[in-house]
């Protein structure tokens, strides 16, 4: 990751249009990545994410498959 990536414009998608790709797609399609808290993930989290919280998420960006749409929330 370098300074240029922190400037890249992302596409967002609203809660319902990721409802809607959760339920179309296999899940070995998407990347679901929860980046909260640990406690936060343990109360809830949408089944099938995995926790990377976001202060992480740049030293563990090895351990999402960059040839998938990811979805981070």
């Amino acid at each position: 990751m370098n300074l240029a990536d922190f400037f890249k414009k992302i596409p967002a998608m609203t809660v319902d249009q990721v409802k809607d790709l959760i339920k179309e797609k296999n899940p070995e399609e998407y990347n679901l990545i929860d980046v909260r808290q640990p406690g936060e993930y343990e109360q809830s989290h949408i089944p099938g994410a995995k926790l990377i919280p976001l202060g992480e998420l740049a030293s563990r960006k090895g351990e999402i498959d960059q040839s998938k749409p990811t979805i981070l929330y």
